[in-house]
């Protein structure tokens, strides 16, 4: 799974690669990494520290419904959170995503 993360770290979509770098960038008080291997699944981004995934759904997630919610469901049962943006919000909406990222650590934050 490790080397399937890391290929698909360099090989990133322009919508994970604009959201990096406004991740990275912005100076969110907890640290995310990218393409993370979880159980038998990678997510896009994920922050260790509030067990919160960030998934960005492009073409490829359109006929990958069914696998998208089973692997959440897997995942959620693990603890772990979701936020899911669609390629269009991330190129064309990247101040709403990121206010909707702040705003989650936050309610994270104040649990």
């Amino acid at each position: 799974m490790k080397e399937y993360a890391r290929l698909l770290r360099n090989n990133s979509t322009l919508s994970e690669v604009l959201l990096w770098q406004n991740i990275k960038n912005k100076g969110f008080e907890v640290q995310f990494h990218r393409q993370v291997p979880l159980s038998n699944f990678i997510v896009d981004f994920y922050c260790h520290e509030l067990m919160l995934a960030i998934e960005i759904d492009g073409d490829s997630h359109q006929f990958k419904y069914e696998y998208d919610a089973t692997r959440q469901g897997e995942l959620e049962k693990l603890g772990v959170t979701f936020l899911r943006f669609s390629d269009i919000d991330v190129k064309k909406n990247m101040f709403s995503v990121l206010l909707s990222i702040e705003q989650t650590i936050s309610l994270f934050k104040n649990k």
